[in-house]
């Protein structure tokens, strides 16, 4: 079409044209709406061009009119198709719930503002699946602003006979002082499930892509990586991995300690130890030793003493025989550090101090130029309104610190990679320094808490089974690389004691091996709240009952197994979730059905608190509900003098794979990797106890006919 020819709305229709074949989804919905607009302005405009007196081309004038028509009519019904799209997202049920009873409150009390908005998942089947408890809250709230005596249950009733139409409540009743119960639809529930099976397992709706930087594992050049960097290292991993999975743009950076003072005392021993670093490369085995030795020379030899402080300044200038000592120094850490990366399936930016360095001055010289800046016996300090102690951002000598680089660094990326949300994986006893550091950067007008999320995930330490900062024996730090050959060695020795080696073969006991070892490992941390300080124990991690990794592999593997054994693959699995319809009469089945579905909203609650532990109570939550229904709800019958396969309840085996696939999500997330299959030797553990105890033993795969 020549639509150049018709003036600027017209060229700009043609350019939207072009760019929406390039879009799918919202962005295209969005795009089309634009230009529907700019078309529809189009035709308006030719519809008057007779009358402009514009004879000659008038013919070809109605001709692209007519074009236009049809492809406004197109976009309308491309638009109207978008938006009638199944939503692919998984539906947070607590959320669509809030969103009906706010609808309601304002509804039945326009005048009152910010009304108690309080839906939660009710404790006991007979108070339904929801509730809703803003009644008591709104009777405070008029008792005090109106000064009237009103009844809460008449607010409940009012509240009631407010809520919208829609298509998932199907009943309320009001209990108690004013409880609002809420029973969900079981078609609702069934088509959701439903969604999940063809979908597969979606992150809930977020209204916008964001920028997240994440700030963990952070360890120090020339220093092993030990059991205090684990904690970072799986939080932060865990929490790069949700942010990920709801679809924000994610910076994983690794704020390395690879600057400062302690290189001039590491350059000084290397050229005395490998004089001829620059042309040969320098065997350094042990970088810890190799530090320990530095130190003792630092702190007993004065000319050593001296030369280190030169060699500072010689690498700060930039010296390029120091910058490659300095290098070479990092690079043998880096490769220690990989190794644990490697075996925990962590991914980092590296981005230590040393990145910040050409930006320090600037910083001093914009809270300088903001008169923030105070003098103090040859130091520059900044006083932060609420903060207890000043930052240095600049020694009486002339250099930087700590304050300075993380100032810097909170500055590059607010301004610089544009971050809505900067999370720092940092343990407890940081916290005033961060804090502090944080309300410098909005006192100087680099981020608004109201628009921008910044941060500190902190954590407890690791403390060992007697209650005390987690050492070895002679009382040094555990080293990191140490505590995971131990798991290894001991997830080894449980799968052997358990006898899957006689049946796995060694390339499955090896994956068997790691999934256990290293889940357990994170695991053990993630489900205690970071906040607390938590003991290591691995006796309770490897326990096969109770809230661990060991118990939720062994039930995923099992679940898992029901349709291997029952001889469905997925692709009967997939068309059964396309054609048959989710029966939910048993109670068991419905509660399992609902369980499932809480999942949008735990991650929800995760990405507003960053409370990981969250996540494993509500996997436990899940594998505990699925053990009640496989005890009380048949999935296969099998002939009990044959043992042949009668029957195959196909809309429990969707339930099972249902509760799979969000386990599997669940494991994603916590950074665990699972395995498909760990058999058990036939009527091993066919006693163990089950259910909310933890142990599936092996009655799941030596039963299969309930």
């Amino acid at each position: 079409m020549r639509l150049w020819n018709l003036g600027s709305d017209s060229s700009r229709a043609l350019l939207l044209m072009r760019e929406s074949r390039f879009m799918t989804g919202k962005q295209q919905g969005g795009h089309q709406e634009k230009e529907i607009k700019l078309l529809t302005a189009e035709i308006d405009r030719l519809k008057n061009f007779g009358c402009l007196g514009v004879s000659p081309s008038l013919e070809a004038l109605r001709d692209e009119n007519t074009k236009l028509k049809y492809r406004l009519n197109f976009l309308r019904k491309s638009l109207l198709d978008e938006r009638n799209k199944p939503i692919k997202s998984m539906i947070n049920i607590n959320s669509r719930l809030q969103k009906l009873f706010g609808e309601a409150i304002k509804a039945a009390y326009p005048d009152l503002e910010n009304p108690p908005l309080a839906v939660t998942p009710s404790q006991q089947p007979k108070f339904g699946d929801y509730q809703c408890n803003s009644a008591m809250g709104i009777t405070q709230m008029l008792q005090k602003t109106k000064e009237q005596k009103v009844n809460p249950r008449e607010i409940a009733d009012n509240i009631v006979k407010n809520i919208p139409d829609n298509d998932c409540i199907a009943k309320v009743e009001i209990a108690g002082p004013g409880f609002i119960n809420v029973h969900l639809r079981e078609d609702f529930v069934s088509k959701q499930l439903s969604n999940l099976l063809v979908n597969g397992v979606q992150p809930p709706a977020i209204e916008k892509r964001k920028k997240v930087v994440v700030d963990f594992s952070s360890p120090n050049i020339a220093k092993e990586m030990h059991v205090g960097h684990l904690r970072s290292t799986i939080i932060g991993d865990s929490m790069c991995r949700l942010f990920e999975f709801v679809g924000y743009d994610v910076l994983r950076l690794n704020h390395l300690g690879d600057w400062g003072t302690q290189f001039g005392m590491l350059i000084a021993h290397l050229q005395d130890k490998f004089p001829d670093y620059l042309t040969v490369s320098p065997p350094i085995g042990d970088l810890q030793a190799f530090y320990k030795e530095s130190k003792r020379r630092f702190d007993t030899e004065e000319e050593f003493k001296k030369r280190a402080y030169q060699c500072v300044v010689l690498l700060q200038s930039k010296n390029p025989d120091f910058i490659k000592a300095w290098k070479l120094i990092c690079d043998v850490s880096r490769k220690e550090f990989q190794k644990i990366y490697d075996c925990l399936h962590i991914t980092l930016i590296e981005r230590g101090e040393s990145y910040y360095q050409d930006m320090m001055k600037d910083i001093v010289q914009e809270f300088e130029e903001r008169g923030f800046v105070q003098v103090d016996d040859g130091r520059k300090i900044v006083f932060v309104p609420g903060c207890s102690v000043p930052l240095t951002i600049m020694k009486s000598d002339g250099g930087f610190t700590y304050d300075t680089s993380d100032l810097a660094a909170l500055k590059q990326r607010l301004l610089e990679e544009k971050a809505d949300i900067v999370v720092y994986v940092v343990d407890s006893g940081q916290s005033v320094h961060l804090q502090t550091v944080f309300a410098a950067g909005q006192m100087i007008g680099w981020y608004d808490p109201k628009v921008t999320r910044v941060v500190h995930a902190a954590f407890g330490v690791v403390l060992g089974e007697d209650k005390k900062k987690f050492k070895t024996r002679s009382g040094d730090t555990v080293r990191l690389i140490d505590l995971l050959d131990e798991g290894l060695k001991r997830s080894m020795d449980k799968l052997k004691d358990k006898e899957r080696d006689k049946v796995l073969t060694a390339e499955e006991l090896k994956a068997a091996q790691t999934s256990v070892a290293f889940g357990c490992i994170k695991y053990a941390d993630l489900s205690h709240n970071r906040m607390n300080d938590y003991i290591f124990s691995f006796d309770k991690m490897l326990d096969d009952r109770g809230n661990t990794a060991a118990y939720l592999l062994y039930a995923f593997t099992r679940i898992r197994a029901i349709a291997r054994l029952a001889n469905i693959d997925e692709e009967m699995l997939q068309k059964a979730a396309r054609e048959a319809e989710l029966i939910l009469d048993h109670e068991k089945e419905w509660k399992l059905g609902k369980c499932i579905l809480r999942f949008p909203e735990i991650l929800q609650k995760i990405l507003d608190d960053l409370l990981l532990h969250t996540l494993c109570d509500y996997l436990y939550e899940l594998a505990t509900t699925f053990t009640e229904f496989y005890d009380n709800c048949y999935c296969v019958e099998k002939d009990r003098q044959t043992g042949k396969i009668v029957k195959v309840n196909m809309w429990r085996m969707l339930l099972c794979e249902a509760t799979a696939a969000v386990m599997a999500k669940g494991f994603d997330i916590l950074g665990i990797k699972p395995v498909q299959k760990m058999p058990v030797i036939p009527n091993q553990g066919a006693k163990a106890p089950r259910g909310a105890t933890g142990s599936f033993g092996g009655y799941l795969e030596e039963r299969g006919d309930k």
